[in-house]
C-alpha cells in the first residue's frame, strides 16, 4: 500500500526556502510596481495642477491688462491690446503664451521673431469645438513629443460682458526630471533594504526548514520502507509537534491493521484466484472435450472397415477433432492475453478517425457511425483503442439475432468537459438481470464462440486510463455500452 512512497526531505526544505524567497522578491516587485505607479501619479497631478495655477494666474493678468486698455475691446484689437503686454506676461509666469482668433489664427506669441514660423498653424478645428462646447470654455490637448509629455491649454478671452474675443494658448512641456531622479534613489535604496533581507532569507529559510523537517524525516524514512511483503517496523520519536505526535500514532496503527489485512487478504486472494482459475478452465476445457467424446463414440459404433464411404468419414471425424483442439488451443490464447496486457504505448491522435478506421473492418452495412466533433485529439495508446471499439461492436453484432428483420449498431463519439465519451448501441435482445452483475467477470461465455475475457480486458484496458466503462440494457430491446476516457493532452 506505501510502498515506493517518499517524502523528500532535501526536497521540502528547498521548498520551504524558494516559498520565502519568492515571498520576499515578489513583495519587493510589488512594492516597487506601487511606488513607480505612486510616483507617475504624483507627477502627473503635480503638472496638471501647475498648468491650472499658470494658467489662472496669466487670466488674471489678462483680465487686468483687458481692463485698463485704451483700445476698443474687440477681437481684432487683441494683437494691439497685447503687442508689449505678451512678452513681460510671458517673463513674469516664465511660460510661453499664444493668443488666437475665434477662427483658430496666431494673433501675437511670446516667442521671439525668429522662432516663430512665417505662417504660424492654426489650431485645429476639433479643438476649437471642443473649447466652445465645453462647460469652462477650456480643453487640455495631451500629446508625447520626443519622449516628453506636452500638454497645451486652449481657453476663451472674454471681455467685461463675457464676449469672446480670442483663444488663449499656453504650451506646457512636462519636466520629471525631479520624479525620475527621485524615483531613482527610491529604487536604489529599495533594492539594498531588500538584499539585506534575502540574505537573512536564507538563514532563516534554511534554520526554518531544517527545524520543521527534522521530525517529518524520520517518519518519511519509516514510509519509504513500508510494505506488504515484509514486516514494518513502527516510529518510536517523541516530536515537538501535536501534529506530527498525532501522525506518527497513526501511522502505528495503520502498521498493525496493516500487517494484520496483509495476510489475510494474500490467502483471501490466493484461494479465489486459484478456485476461480480452476473453475474457468474446466468448464471451457469440458466444452470441447463433450463433443470430441461424442465424435470417438460414434465411430466406434459405427466403424466398418467394408463401408465404401469411410475415407470421407474419417476425415469428417477428423476434421470435427481439429475443430475442437483449435477452441481449446483458443482458450489458451485468451487466457495469455488476460494475464499479459500489452504495455501502452500512447501517442497523439485524433480519436474520431482511429474509431472511424476501425468500423471500417466490419462489413455489416447497418453499423452507423456520428461524431459530434471532427476532432478529439487526445494521447492514448492506438492498438488498446481499437480493442476497445473492436470488441464492443463485435459484442454488438452478434447479440442481434440472424433472423431479425432491422438490426442497428449505433457508434456515437462526443466530448464532455475532459473527457472522450464513446457509445455503442445495439437492437439486439440485451442483457437478461440475472448476468448484468457478472458482465464483466472474467468467466466464460456461454456462446458458442469467444472466452468471455472481452469485456474483463477492455475493461481492464480503460480502467488503465482512470476511465469508466458503464452499460444500459432492455432485455430482448437492445444494450448501450458508454465508454468514458480522459482526454490526456500532450
Amino acid at each position: 500500500m506505501l510502498k515506493g512512497f517518499k517524502i523528500s526531505m532535501l526536497s521540502l526544505q528547498i521548498r520551504i526556502f524558494l516559498s520565502m524567497i519568492v515571498l520576499i522578491i515578489v513583495a519587493s516587485i510589488l512594492l516597487a510596481s506601487i511606488s513607480i505607479i505612486q510616483f507617475k501619479n504624483e507627477a502627473k497631478i503635480y503638472h496638471q495642477e501647475r498648468l491650472d495655477r499658470k494658467e489662472d494666474a496669466i487670466k488674471e493678468n489678462i483680465n487686468y491688462v483687458l481692463s485698463n486698455t485704451t483700445y476698443p475691446l474687440s477681437p481684432n484689437n487683441l494683437s494691439l491690446i497685447f503687442k508689449d503686454k505678451i512678452h513681460e506676461l510671458s517673463d513674469i509666469h516664465n511660460l510661453e503664451i499664444n493668443i488666437y482668433s475665434l477662427d483658430g489664427k496666431l494673433l501675437k506669441s511670446s516667442k521671439s521673431k525668429f522662432s516663430v514660423d512665417a505662417v504660424a498653424p492654426p489650431i485645429p478645428k476639433y479643438i476649437i469645438k471642443l473649447v466652445q462646447s465645453s462647460i469652462e470654455k477650456r480643453f487640455v490637448d495631451i500629446r508625447n513629443s520626443n519622449g516628453k509629455k506636452n500638454r497645451s491649454s486652449y481657453s476663451l478671452i472674454k471681455d467685461d460682458i463675457f464676449k469672446p474675443l480670442g483663444i488663449l494658448n499656453l504650451p506646457y512641456v512636462e519636466d520629471d526630471s525631479y520624479y525620475q531622479t527621485e524615483l531613482q534613489n527610491f529604487l536604489m535604496r529599495l533594492a539594498q533594504v531588500y538584499s539585506f533581507m534575502l540574505f537573512v532569507a536564507f538563514a532563516v529559510a534554511y534554520f526554518l526548514s531544517s527545524y520543521i523537517t527534522k521530525s517529518l524525516k524520520t517518519i518519511s524514512d519509516k514510509l519509504s520502507e513500508t510494505s506488504l511483503t515484509q514486516k514494518n517496523e513502527k516510529i518510536v520519536l517523541e516530536a515537538n509537534s501535536k501534529e506530527i505526535n498525532l501522525l506518527i500514532k497513526a501511522y502505528n496503527a495503520m502498521v498493525d491493521e496493516l500487517e494484520e489485512s496483509a495476510l489475510k487478504l494474500a490467502q483471501s486472494e490466493r484461494e479465489e484466484a486459484w478456485r476461480e482459475m480452476a473453475k474457468q478452465v474446466a468448464h471451457e476445457i469440458k466444452n470441447p472435450l463433450t463433443p470430441m467424446r461424442l465424435t470417438v463414440q460414434s465411430f466406434q459404433r459405427k466403424f466398418d472397415a467394408n463401408d465404401p464411404n469411410l475415407k470421407q468419414k474419417l476425415n469428417d471425424y477428423s476434421e470435427t477433432l481439429i475443430q475442437q483442439i483449435d477452441t481449446m488451443s483458443s482458450v489458451a490464447s485468451a487466457f495469455s492475453n488476460f494475464a499479459s496486457m500489452p504495455a501502452q504505448q500512447n501517442e497523439t491522435l485524433n480519436v474520431v478517425d482511429v474509431v472511424e478506421l476501425t468500423l471500417d473492418i466490419f462489413n455489416e452495412d447497418y453499423i452507423q457511425f456520428i461524431a459530434d466533433e471532427v476532432e478529439i485529439v487526445s494521447k492514448i495508446d492506438r492498438t488498446q483503442l481499437i480493442r476497445v471499439i473492436t470488441n464492443l461492436v463485435k459484442n454488438a453484432i452478434q447479440s442481434i439475432p440472424e433472423n431479425q428483420e432491422t438490426k442497428m449498431v449505433l457508434v456515437n463519439i462526443k466530448r464532455d468537459l475532459n473527457h472522450v465519451i464513446i457509445t455503442v448501441s445495439d437492437n439486439g435482445i440485451g442483457i437478461s438481470s440475472l448476468d448484468s452483475n457478472w458482465i464483466f467477470e472474467p468467466k466464460f461465455t456461454t456462446k458458442s464462440s469467444g472466452m468471455g475475457l472481452g469485456l474483463s480486458i477492455i475493461k481492464n484496458i480503460i480502467e488503465n486510463y482512470n476511465g469508466t466503462i458503464t452499460f444500459e440494457t432492455e432485455f430482448k430491446k437492445g444494450t448501450t455500452f458508454r465508454v468514458s476516457l480522459p482526454i490526456i493532452n500532450t
